[in-house]
């Protein structure tokens, strides 16, 4: 990978001296890829590769989720997790003028402020996780606990349940 190709996570990641891996998969210049055909394209179980939401709190401050792929975030236990009454998602308009990201290359890592942030408690169960490297088209694979660290953020069962 070439050194201008690097991202805001990426660099972020580096300063504080954590290991992760770039991956690329192909993509449509400009078009979100699904969390499962990340998976796919990139030859990943889907348990591993995690998805960035961002949230705004009944007290007006936004709250970033990072929950696997194939999974929905629960707003209710989202909110106990934060601390506030409720959540709702961000308008996709409103992503990139809050965070300095798009949809579908929105990273828990670098974001043009740091917001509380609550990774599915799922994510220790696995040697590394995937996340967003801040661009379509790549993603950064790193210790779920590092990723964590980095983002000042926690863990908590933030997934809705499986409905069978």
């Amino acid at each position: 990978m070439s050194k201008e190709a690097k991202t805001n996570a990426m660099r972020m990641l580096e300063r504080a001296k954590i290991a992760y891996t770039a991956h690329e998969y192909p993509h449509e210049e400009g078009t979100a890829v699904d969390g499962a055909t990340v998976a796919a394209l990139t030859g990943q179980d889907p348990a591993k590769v995690f998805k960035t939401l961002v949230t705004q709190g009944a007290d007006r401050n936004f709250y970033v989720f990072v929950i696997p792929v194939q999974e929905e975030l629960d707003l209710k236990k989202a909110a106990k997790a934060a601390g506030v009454k409720s959540v709702s998602m961000l308008h996709v308009a409103d992503l990139l003028k809050t965070t300095g990201y798009v949809r579908g290359g929105c990273s828990p890592v670098g974001m043009k402020k740091q917001f509380a942030t609550v990774f599915d408690e799922s994510c220790l169960a696995q040697d590394t996780i995937m996340v967003s490297a801040g661009r379509i088209g790549t993603q950064i694979e790193a210790a779920p606990a590092d990723l964590v660290k980095v983002t000042r953020g926690k863990t908590a069962p933030i997934t809705a349940e499986a409905r069978g």
